[in-house]
């Protein structure tokens, strides 16, 4: 049976050296009847063959540029909507048809997560339930817990929003570069929700987490720098370092930090007051569930407006 969202959808697949596992996830999404655009950050295994031999298109990119290689999939979509995808899940259809209807239906909605269940028990992904949880009051009127940044593998954008504000910077290269797109997003003026009726399944592999840590912490402090108000900056970079497991990720990830320093304070522009204010309210709630002195430090929002 036909689906409306075919016409409206293009799943950008993120691969890199996956050849063990990108089988079951090609056969999960090409059901979906979708466009696909494979983007392959230089794999060095059988990666690219298996995708020759599934019919969809592909960019095989000459180097591992990490998450910016969503840009050049995102760039090839000739659909309003992209859901992009990593080498390790996918979709299920009706969920796109729901994004696809409340984008339509939202001008300003910019993006929609997914529920995300992990492996063949579909257990929640605990980041699900603290989504639908969110604080956040809605302004808009839109459907969905309001979100300020996302799960960069279970995310249907509007692609017209997503190059507005450039896609994802490639100096960020990879891990915990969700914010690096959303906090762009809100302060242009763009809404984000999590919808539970959404879904992506994720069979999650480590294979290729390398260093992922070290940048983690590395792009969570270039990213408050860039746009959170000084106070809230300041903050959030006590929680962080407090919150990290000392070791050499840490270690190198804040060496990477500083190094970048330079170039993150002159491209600084914080965000608007009333946004730091909803910011502070996600903060207070990790604060309170992992570092409970720091949360009771931390003022109220009323006293940040």
């Amino acid at each position: 049976m036909a689906h409306r969202h075919e016409r409206r959808v293009t799943v950008v697949l993120l691969t890199y050296n996956c050849a063990d596992r990108i089988h079951r996830v090609l056969e999960q999404l090409l059901a979906l009847a979708v466009p696909i655009v494979a983007v392959d950050n230089a794999s060095t295994d059988c990666t690219v063959d298996i995708l020759r031999q599934s019919g969809v298109e592909i960019v095989r990119l000459p180097a591992n540029v990490g998450a910016a290689a969503r840009n050049v999939g995102a760039a090839r979509a000739t659909t309003p909507y992209v859901a992009f995808c990593d080498d390790d899940g996918w979709y299920e259809g009706d969920g796109l048809e729901i994004a696809c209807d409340l984008m339509d239906a939202h001008p300003r909605l910019a993006l929609v997560n997914a529920r995300i269940l992990v492996r063949d028990e579909c257990r929640l992904d605990p980041i699900s339930a603290e989504m639908s949880q969110s604080p956040v009051p809605d302004r808009a009127g839109i459907p969905g817990a309001v979100l300020l940044s996302f799960m960069a593998g279970a995310v249907v954008v509007r692609k017209s929003a997503y190059e507005e504000v450039g896609g994802y910077d490639e100096r960020f290269f990879i891990g915990g570069e969700e914010e690096t797109l959303g906090f762009p997003l809100a302060k242009a003026g763009w809404e984000m929700r999590y919808v539970e009726d959404v879904v992506v399944h994720h069979h999650p592999s480590l294979a290729n987490a390398g260093n992922l840590r070290a940048y983690g912490l590395r792009n969570t402090l270039w990213t408050a720098w860039l746009h959170r108000r000084w106070l809230s900056a300041l903050r959030y970079t006590a929680f962080t370092l407090a919150d990290t497991p000392k070791n050499k990720d840490y270690l190198s990830g804040i060496r990477m930090a500083l190094t970048g320093l330079p170039w993150v304070l002159a491209e600084r522009k914080p965000m608007s007051a009333q946004l730091d204010a909803d910011l502070m309210q996600l903060d207070r709630r990790r604060f309170a569930d992992r570092r409970p002195l720091l949360a009771t430090a931390h003022p109220s929002p009323s006293r940040r407006r």
